[in-house]
């Protein structure tokens, strides 16, 4: 299962890599995701909520359903599970190049 809010996805996985290290929260939010013009963030606040890096990708367990919030995007709440954290990509044909969407 796949869900989105802006340019973040959340994909739903089996597992999450044992590599996996824990992400402090900021500001008492889980940052999925920053905007680089706005400085606005995908962000989930919910207490059963633990965020994980492996390597260069981000994953998100949830003990028990979760809201993903933003300034100007509506929120979403998800099923608990876990979840790799992934961004929309945009192709730009003249470059031949893919790059992340940024809010």
């Amino acid at each position: 299962m796949l869900y989105q809010q802006g340019d973040v996805l959340l994909e739903r996985v089996e597992s999450i890599p044992e590599t996996k290290k824990a992400v402090k929260k900021i500001n008492g939010r889980h940052i999925l995701a920053e905007g680089e013009v706005t400085g606005h963030a995908h962000a989930v606040v919910d207490a059963g909520v633990k965020l994980f890096e492996a390597g260069t990708e981000k994953f998100l367990s949830a003990s028990e359903d979760f809201t993903v919030v933003h300034e100007e995007h509506k929120n979403i709440t998800l099923p608990k599970g876990d979840y790799k954290i992934r961004i929309v990509k945009e192709y730009d044909h003249f470059e031949e190049e893919a790059r992340e969407v940024r809010d």
